[in-house]
């Protein structure tokens, strides 16, 4: 049974609710969610335990810390044997302007999000860091011109 099949109603509306807003009190929580503080606490609790809610952070604006600047960058590795990709997957989580990483079944082997101040700093980025990684073979670049939709949460 997948672990989403598992949720009741009022274990969804908790993470609906925290994932608006995770500075919510637990009275708060409660409120929203038609429980009393007890149990509300309690699951949130089981869901951390689970694994369902692995952690709580700030959710910062780019354009207001310098770094509008965002770029997909498809990457194709020389080697795509396990010990190449452990050590491509281990190198680039040391690089900070690479938000997100994907590997992709597809035409090529990764996918990156990059953010960076400007096309100056990413051209930077792409041939001191990117370029460097472990078994690059190529690399193509796509620059995002708006963010339409862009979530960092899930949504249930």
């Amino acid at each position: 049974m997948d672990e989403s099949d598992r949720l009741d109603p009022i274990d969804r509306k908790i993470l609906s609710a925290l994932t608006e807003n995770a500075r919510l009190s637990i009275v708060d929580l409660s409120r929203r969610v038609g429980l009393s503080k007890t149990p509300v606490a309690a699951r949130v609790k089981a869901l951390e335990e689970r694994g369902v809610i692995v952690g709580y952070r700030a959710i910062l604006d780019p354009e207001k810390l310098g770094l509008p600047h965002v770029a997909y960058v498809e990457v194709r590795l020389l080697d795509t044997r396990q010990k190449a990709l452990l050590e491509f997957n281990e190198a680039v989580r040391r690089v900070p302007e690479i938000e997100e990483c994907y590997m992709i079944a597809g035409g090529f082997d990764y996918l990156l999000k990059v953010r960076s101040k400007d096309i100056a700093d990413y051209r930077r980025v792409l041939g001191e860091e990117i370029s460097s990684l472990p078994h690059v073979s190529s690399s193509s670049t796509y620059i995002a011109m708006e963010a339409v939709v862009e979530q960092s949460f899930v949504t249930l």
